[in-house]
């Protein structure tokens, strides 16, 4: 983990591009406001990665949805991070798991959400979602809630 002044990816000219699945890529800074509850959003429209069992490519759109504490994510390293998925096999439901709890070891949001809309194959499409709430803060009863309530009025899809 990166904190700010040692930023490495945020304005370089000379990004490498890993291939492999790698959290360590991903970098933090200082949350200004810390004593605000405030949203941060991430969409990544072009999420891809593997199936792990036939190798074939998976699409999504990823969002990501946290309420900062002390540490927030660098966006550049996000999306780094999110590029190395691209040869990674994982279910979908395993990868927005894994993308939830690798961002909570890095920055341990006060709330986090991650959301995956998988494109469908084979005619069905999967969209896992996941959350996290700090225990014993508000942000617990929070994700509780939010989870519980989850999909009471799923969308229609027809888009996709």
């Amino acid at each position: 983990m990166r904190e700010r002044g040692e930023l490495t990816h945020l304005g370089s000219q000379g990004t490498t591009y890993k291939y492999e699945y790698d959290p360590g890529l991903l970098e933090t800074f200082d949350n200004k406001h810390p004593e605000n509850d405030y949203y941060v959003k991430f969409n990544c429209p072009e999420f891809t990665s593997l199936c792990p069992i036939t190798g074939q490519p998976d699409f999504a759109t990823i969002t990501i949805s946290y309420v900062p504490d002390i540490k927030m994510v660098e966006s550049k390293s996000l999306k780094l991070y999110l590029f190395t998925f691209r040869n990674h096999g994982d279910f979908h439901e395993d990868v927005v798991n894994v993308i939830m709890k690798d961002l909570i070891k890095l920055m341990d949001p006060k709330y986090i959400e991650v959301t995956g809309k998988f494109l469908p194959r084979g005619g069905l499409s999967i969209d896992p979602y996941c959350n996290y709430g700090k225990p014993g803060t508000k942000w617990e009863e929070v994700a509780w809630n939010r989870l519980s309530n989850h999909d009471l009025y799923p969308e229609k899809v027809d888009n996709r």
